[in-house]
């Protein structure tokens, strides 16, 4: 895509986001609820319909404590799902290339861009969060730790559908906008979190700050209006991830997950454990 094309959708991304935050968006809600009506469990959510004075107020709900369980909550050795997705996991970077990033070139280096020390992530394993416009779009650490910097990247706002993903004409994971967290960690190393913005998202918004410890499940951030994606990098060898997520996205299958569902066991710890109730 040119400049001129890429500036065109920049700008429509951003009307779209100030549209989105007018009171006059409110009136969007009911329709937006009716469309998804058996994918939005209203149930769950903190604050009454009421509540929400503009359409974007909605779509960064947060949702009733104890919503989202946590499995193994005082297992620091389990990792857990991020967000409320559809899910993509590879036990290495080549996997995720043969089975599912099939457009430009995809490296880690390119995801991560120039500031993040890479090496060790350089063949890590991979698990991508995408986010649809239905979805609860807050997003959760997947794992315990110290957040020690954060990392802001410049870009693009590219559709982050399969379709673009699998397009020759760009890499959206490596071109579009993102923030990029590192997390240490006592059991899976360090783990870099990568919030990525697409189209009409043009806000990716954090709760947390460098230095603060973070308990997994406990949450990172949102993004405003549109649909978007986190990818988790983990050091190689550091994480044995569930191999029913492996399995579907070997066959080129997203996995339907929610925030807190177990995703992974650090090395050499390799049974599963029961969510608790």
């Amino acid at each position: 895509m040119d400049q001129g094309a890429k500036e065109i959708l920049q700008n429509l991304s951003e009307k779209q986001g100030k549209k989105m935050n007018s009171v006059e968006s409110a009136q969007n809600i009911p329709s937006f609820l009716e469309f998804f009506k058996d994918q939005i469990n209203m149930a769950e959510v903190k604050y009454p319909l009421d509540h929400f004075k503009t359409f974007n107020e909605f779509f960064v709900r947060e949702l009733k404590p104890g919503a989202r369980p946590i499995a193994c909550m005082d297992q620091d050795d389990v990792a857990v799902s991020a967000a409320d997705c559809r899910l993509m996991a590879f036990q290495s970077v080549d996997d995720s290339t043969r089975f599912w990033i099939k457009g430009r070139k995809f490296s880690i280096k390119g995801l991560l861009g120039n500031d993040v020390q890479s090496d060790a992530f350089l063949d890590g394993s991979l698990v991508i969060f995408r986010l649809a416009p239905q979805d609860y779009h807050r997003f959760h650490s997947p794992v315990s730790g110290v957040i020690e910097k954060f990392v802001n990247v410049s870009g693009s706002l590219y559709t982050v559908n399969p379709i673009a993903v699998n397009s020759k004409y760009c890499n959206v994971f490596t071109e579009n906008k993102r923030t990029i967290v590192i997390i240490s960690t006592a059991e899976f190393g360090k783990v870099a979190f990568v919030a990525i913005g697409a189209t009409m998202v043009g806000s990716i918004s954090f709760v947390r700050q460098e230095g603060d410890h973070v308990k997994k499940g406990d949450e990172l951030g949102y993004f405003s209006f549109g649909g978007s994606t986190v990818i988790c990098v983990f050091e190689k060898d550091s994480i044995k991830i569930d191999e029913d997520l492996l399995a579907n996205s070997a066959r080129s299958l997203e996995t339907l997950v929610t925030v807190g569902m177990q995703l992974g066991v650090s090395f050499p710890k390799l049974e599963n454990c029961a969510l608790e109730p």
